[in-house]
Formats: C-alpha cells, sequence, structure tokens
C-alpha cells in the first residue's frame, strides 16, 4: 500500500493508538464490562460481548482503565460521554462499537 492510498482512504482527523483496555459502559444503574480497540482524544473503538444485550444508541457514559504503559505515569481512568456512530457484529461473539468521544475528565489514581 502507498502512502498516497492510505492517505485517501484514512477519513479520521485524529490518529488512535491501538490499546487494548478495560473499559465499562454505564447505562441506568447497569455497568457493562467491555475493552477498547483503539482509542484517541476524540474516538474510540471498543467491544462488548453480544450476549449482554446492551442497548446503546444515541449519547452514553463509559470509563477507560489506562495502565501506566499508556500514561507512562500511574494507572488512570478517564470518564467519557460519547455518541454512537456505528455498531458492528464479529465474529467472535463480540459487537464492535465505534464512538465519538464528546467530553471526558482525566482522574488519576493513587499509585500502587
Amino acid at each position: 500500500m502507498t502512502s498516497k492510498s492510505k492517505t485517501v482512504n484514512e477519513r479520521r482527523k485524529r490518529q488512535r493508538f491501538g490499546i487494548n483496555a478495560p473499559l465499562t459502559v454505564m447505562i441506568g444503574q447497569r455497568e457493562i464490562p467491555g475493552f477498547t480497540r483503539d482509542l484517541s482524544n476524540r474516538g474510540v473503538y471498543f467491544y462488548l460481548d453480544m450476549a449482554e444485550n446492551a442497548p446503546i444508541g444515541g449519547d452514553f457514559e463509559f470509563m477507560v482503565e489506562l495502565p501506566p504503559e499508556i500514561t507512562l505515569s500511574t494507572c488512570c481512568t478517564i470518564h467519557c460521554l460519547g455518541h454512537v456512530v456505528r455498531t458492528d457484529e464479529t465474529s467472535r461473539q463480540l459487537t464492535g462499537i465505534a464512538a465519538e468521544i464528546l467530553h471526558y475528565s482525566i482522574q488519576r489514581e493513587a499509585a500502587a
């Protein structure tokens, strides 16, 4: 693949980083665990187990836990408000969800 074709096919405005980090979606009082595939400051793609039957549509809240290897300091949790852009059913009994991050706040945790 040439550099030119990468540019033509890439529609993202921000670079995403391949990060497999724990993620929790909050719907009402329900917390649904998942994990990220990639993440930027404006968007995320993550997976949830299809068995969860999560009614995610429109705006939703979620939290991502980033390890020290990613933050280059201590573990931290990012609390986000997102908006679903697309959902995909994968062959691994997972639902893939692409979401725009509308707002986020970083909550640092104490060093272990």
